[in-house]
C-alpha cells in the first residue's frame, strides 16, 4: 500500500503520456515513441507547478521500469539466428563500435566533455541507441538529463540516416546485401534501421529481403551491449575501490554491478533454447513489445526530470560528438565492406 502512496501517481503520469506517444511512435516510425515520451515529459514538467506528488514514481520509472525495458528486450533476441546470419557482419559490427568509442573517448578529451555525456553518445551510437542508452546509464550513475541529452543526440542522427542513407546506397551502387549490412552497422536505432531498410525495399522492390537481413544484423550488434555494460561496470567498481569507498564501507557491488543484463542474456537464451525445441517465435513477440513501452515509460519520467532550458545550452559538445560519431561508423561500415570485397 505504501508502495501505491508514494509510487503511483508518478507511475499513473507517465503511463499516461506513454500511451499517446507508443501511439504516435507507430505512426511516425522514423521518430519513434521514445523521442515523442522525452519532448512531451520536457514540455509537460514547465507546466507542473508541484512534482512532488509525482516525484518517487517517476523516479521509480526512469531507474526501474527502464531496467525492466532491457530485461524483456532480451525476449527479441534468438542467438541461434544471429549466429547463422550475423556472423558475417561481425567484423565489420566490431569495426565501427571500436570506431565509435574511440571517437568519444578522443572529443571526451579534446572538449572536456562530461564523462557520463561522452559514454552514452559513444554508446548509443555504435551499438544501438536509446535501448544501448537504456542498459548503459543505471550502470554508469547517469542522471535524467544526461540520459535525455544523449536520447537528443542519438535520434537527431537516426532521423538523418533514415532519410538521407537509402538515397546515398543508391548513389554510391550499393547491391541489397551491401545495403542490408549498411544499415544494420551504421543506423543507431533499430526503428531507424527498419525505416531505412524499409524505404530501400520499397525503391527497389525487393520483397522485404533488405529489412530482414539489416534487422538480423542490428539485433547481433545489439548483443554488444552485453560486454560493453560488463567492462563499465567493472571500471566504475575500480574507479570506487580506488576512491577509497571499498575501505571506507560505503562500497556496494549490488550497486555497480548490471545484475539486470544476467537477466537479459537469460531472457535471449530461453527465446534461443524454447525457438530451437519447436517453439513459435511469436509467443515472445509480446514480451518485446513490452519492452518498447515500458522504454517509452521511462523515456517520459526522464523528460519530465529535465530541464528544456538547460539542454539546449548544453547542446553544442554532445551534437558534434554525436555527428562525429555517425560520420565514422558511417565511413568504417563502407570501407570495411570494400575491404572484404562485398561492395
Amino acid at each position: 500500500m505504501e508502495f501505491v502512496k508514494q509510487k503511483g501517481p508518478g507511475l499513473l503520469l507517465c503511463l499516461a503520456i506513454a500511451v499517446p506517444c507508443w501511439l504516435l511512435g507507430k505512426a511516425f516510425p522514423v521518430i519513434g515513441g521514445p523521442v515523442f515520451a522525452i519532448l512531451a515529459g520536457m514540455v509537460l514538467t514547465l507546466l507542473l507547478k508541484n512534482k512532488a506528488l509525482f516525484q518517487g514514481g517517476v523516479t521509480y520509472t526512469s531507474k526501474k521500469i527502464l531496467q525492466y525495458a532491457v530485461i524483456l528486450l532480451g525476449f527479441g533476441l534468438n542467438l541461434s539466428e544471429i549466429a547463422k546470419v550475423g556472423a558475417r557482419s561481425l567484423p565489420i559490427i566490431c569495426s565501427t563500435i571500436a570506431t565509435s568509442l574511440v571517437v568519444s573517448f578522443v572529443l571526451y578529451k579534446l572538449l572536456k566533455m562530461p564523462s557520463n555525456i561522452s559514454t552514452l553518445v559513444g554508446v548509443g551510437s555504435s551499438i544501438c541507441g536509446g535501448s544501448a542508452i537504456a542498459a548503459t546509464a543505471p550502470v554508469i550513475g547517469a542522471d535524467d538529463e544526461e540520459i535525455a541529452q544523449s536520447i537528443s543526440v542519438i535520434f537527431l542522427f537516426n532521423v538523418l540516416a533514415a532519410l538521407v542513407f537509402p538515397t546515398f546506397g543508391g548513389a554510391i551502387g550499393l547491391s541489397n546485401e551491401g545495403f542490408g549490412l549498411f544499415a544494420g552497422t551504421a543506423v543507431n536505432d533499430t526503428s531507424s534501421v527498419t525505416a531505412a531498410a524499409s524505404t530501400w525495399d520499397t525503391l527497389h522492390n525487393t520483397g522485404g529481403m533488405v529489412l530482414e537481413y539489416a534487422t538480423i544484423v542490428k539485433l547481433t550488434r545489439t548483443l554488444a551491449i552485453i560486454p560493453i555494460t560488463l567492462v563499465l561496470a567493472f571500471w566504475r567498481t575500480w574507479q570506487a575501490k580506488r576512491g577509497g569507498s571499498a575501505t571506507s564501507g560505503t562500497f556496494s557491488l549490488k550497486k555497480v554491478f548490471p545484475f539486470f543484463i544476467v537477466f537479459f542474456v537469460l531472457a535471449s537464451v530461453i527465446t534461443t533454447l524454447s525457438t530451437m525445441a519447436g517453439a513459435d517465435p511469436a509467443w515472445f513477440q509480446p514480451f518485446k513489445e513490452l519492452s518498447k513501452f515500458f522504454i517509452i515509460m521511462a523515456m517520459a519520467a526522464i523528460g519530465l526530470n529535465t530541464d528544456i532550458v538547460k539542454l539546449v545550452k548544453t547542446g553544442g559538445k554532445p551534437i558534434f560528438m554525436g555527428f562525429c560519431c555517425w560520420a565514422g561508423i558511417t565511413g568504417v561500415s563502407l570501407g570495411m565492406q570494400h575491404l572484404l570485397g562485398l561492395l
